[in-house]
């Protein structure tokens, strides 16, 4: 340790280009002409914003063909909670409100056009008193001790 001298210094390698210099016309010729490997790569999307591109899948399940579809709340059940809903005195609005979604969501799952979502399915039911899956659909929502 006490040969080490304070006023040497030893440059083991000088940095590189940055980013920027790297990717120049000049720096690609002058790393071919000294025989090196550039490889050359285009970014998908590159100084676009795409983020939210549209896949092919997705496209397909918007054309709705006969093997690719969304399945839809059935009229049946939309008539069911327009009943529940009108015996209850509530408008579309007031029955959005009361379980926390939108006005057009009720008119979605009213008119069919809805997918159907358990969540919003389940609390329409517990605020219309009414079933709306399974086979016992429009029935009463019997309301017993729930189990823990």
């Amino acid at each position: 340790m006490a040969e080490s001298d304070w006023d040497t210094v030893t440059v083991l390698r000088k940095k590189g280009p940055t980013a920027a210099q790297a990717k120049s016309k000049q720096a690609i010729l002058a790393a071919q002409r000294r025989g090196e490997d550039v490889e050359t790569s285009k970014k998908w999307a590159a100084g676009q914003n795409k983020q939210h591109s549209i896949t092919k899948n997705t496209a397909k399940l918007d054309r709705e063909t006969e093997e690719l579809h969304h399945d839809r709340v059935t009229l049946e059940v939309g008539k069911v909670i327009q009943r529940g809903r009108q015996s209850k005195g509530l408008t579309q609005k007031d029955l959005a409100t009361k379980i926390n979604e939108k006005p057009q969501v009720i008119a979605d799952y009213e008119s069919g056009r809805a997918i159907p979502n358990n969540q919003v399915l389940g609390k329409i039911e517990r605020a219309i008193g009414l079933k709306l899956r399974g086979k016992d659909i429009g029935k009463p929502i019997e309301k017993g001790p729930r189990a823990k």
